[in-house]
């Protein structure tokens, strides 16, 4: 039986209860993390068992990617309009089923149809569960271990989907599929009893026309992106697509300022810790998708190593986000946000800029393992940062909002950034054949993420500046006493919340 008491957690003790609801919900972000990430090694046997084209073969990734990141923004409203217990359970459930159905289906379509209904499912389950520990756990150090545990189960989700679908492969690609489902299965059930009842939930009604340009923009947008390597990006059906792309858009945003209960309140936006946790996300999340796919071809094309061999080359990125980011807190809470997130993009760029001299004889620990060491590093340092980052100082009727924008940058980033890299190292690639000519033609894709980590390292030292000014405003305020503004008294609170 549920009880409809709120929990509290604004002391540091926190009782089983407690804890079983944050295991619960962060288990089944994992596992929206791990989905994204365990169909890739496996891609190879899919498409030889079921006879796929490779274009049909991406829609595996992409259907899911499009889904999810598409209607992040509705899940994150319908969290909050809806009741996130109610979201978050039904979310669950359909994405348990989906998996099923996608481990027995027998054609390529039907694949590709489960991959969209688990994005959808996704799409919900995500804002709904970053929302229940905001809302759970009291905004300051008891939130940020919260989101600390929280984040450590979605980052470390993302590298074991890698790990565990090179091992389920070896014994047949349908397992990457039931996998989750007796694990989503338990989530469920835990999470039936352990969540508290909905509470009081959000005014207002559904902003139909909102939800309908932003999903439409967003999963265009998407579209095209993956869909331009192949059709060309200059070419009219590409041109066309992003242009309407851009009225949805341009539409949506009028839509907002007009609607009496917006999909989006557009002032949410005006929070600069939150702008820039989403616009730096994005780039961060790119940037590694595209170094993933690079070094998965690097893997299995230029070393020749197995579906086993290739997952395995990730663990140790893995170990480090999973022993790693439990452990952020304290440093988060002396250093600020900020500057955690500067250092994660830092070490990316690092471990970016050394891969771009690796060669086909390079020994792995000597080649590649500095640069899993540092993805690892960066993972930790930055990717609970941006989720404190992010729902600082946003109110608790808004936080399945903010759930769902920033995980909408996330999905949305990183379909870019792998559309951009793919189309550049499709155009490196061209005509080359062999282990020595492949590598050759990863060059121009390792260089272009490099270029977007350095200028998602741009984002983050914006945030490290911007603290600095505030500081020093903040020491001349004291010097000089006055009346301070409501504004002005708002903003500091931000600041000392997020850094």
């Amino acid at each position: 039986m549920t009880s409809s008491a709120p929990l509290s957690a604004s002391t540091p003790t926190w009782n089983a209860r407690l804890w079983g609801v944050l295991l619960t919900v962060s288990l089944v972000i994992g596992l929206d993390a791990l989905d994204v990430s365990m169909v890739g090694v496996a891609l190879p046997s899919i498409q030889a068992d079921l006879g796929l084209s490779t274009s049909a073969l991406q829609w595996i990734v992409s259907g899911y990617v499009l889904s999810y990141g598409g209607l992040l923004l509705l899940g994150g409203r319908a969290a909050d309009l809806l009741g996130r217990r109610r979201v978050f359970l039904t979310a669950v459930a359909v994405f348990a089923a989906a998996s099923v159905l996608g481990g027995l289906v027998d054609d390529g379509a039907l694949l590709i149809a489960t991959r969209i209904l688990k994005g959808m499912a996704a799409a919900f389950t995500a804002p709904a569960a970053l929302s229940i520990i905001t809302t759970t756990f009291a905004e300051g150090p008891a939130r940020n271990k919260a989101l600390g545990v929280f984040s450590v189960f979605g980052a470390s989700g993302y590298s074991a989907g890698l790990v565990l679908s090179g091992l389920l492969t070896q014994v047949g690609w349908r397992w990457t599929f039931f996998l989750p489902v007796p694990v989503a299965v338990i989530a469920w059930i835990a999470a039936n009893r352990l969540l508290p009842k909905d509470g009081p939930r959000a005014s207002g009604g559904y902003d139909i026309p909102g939800a309908i340009t932003s999903v439409g923009a967003m999963l265009l947008l998407v579209y095209t992106v993956v869909e331009a390597p192949e059709a060309g990006w200059a070419a009219p059906s590409t041109l066309i697509q992003f242009a309407i792309a851009a009225v949805l858009l341009a539409a949506f945003l009028v839509i907002e300022r007009r609607s009496a209960h917006p999909l989006v309140r557009l002032g949410i936006l005006r929070s600069g810790s939150l702008a820039r946790a989403n616009l730096g996300i994005s780039v961060f999340f790119g940037g590694y998708i595209g170094f993933q796919f690079v070094v998965m071809l690097y893997f299995q094309s230029v070393l020749q190593w197995s579906a086993l061999q290739t997952a395995l080359g990730f663990l140790p990125a893995a170990v480090i986000v999973a022993f790693g980011s439990p452990r952020m807190d304290p440093l988060i809470e002396r250093v600020g946000t900020a500057r955690t997130i500067a250092g994660g993009v830092l070490a990316h760029l690092v471990g970016y800029v050394l891969f771009l001299v690796i060669d086909r004889d390079a020994p792995y620990a000597v080649g590649v393992l500095p640069s899993m060491i540092l993805l690892g590093i960066g993972f930790t340092l930055a990717f609970a940062s941006f989720n404190i980052q992010a729902t600082a100082g946003i109110p608790d009727h808004e936080q399945g909002l903010a759930g769902g924008l920033l995980n909408t940058s996330t999905q949305v980033g990183g379909a870019i950034g792998l559309a951009i890299v793919t189309a550049v190292l499709t155009a490196g690639g061209e005509g080359k054949t062999g282990p020595d000519a492949l590598l050759a033609g990863f060059t121009p894709a390792l260089l272009t993420i490099t270029v977007l980590s350095a200028i998602g390292l741009l984002i983050g030292l914006s945030g490290v500046l911007g603290r600095r000014k505030a500081e020093q405003s903040a020491d001349a305020s004291a010097q000089k006493p006055a009346v301070k503004s409501a504004e002005e008294s708002s903003e500091e609170r931000e600041l000392a919340l997020v850094d």
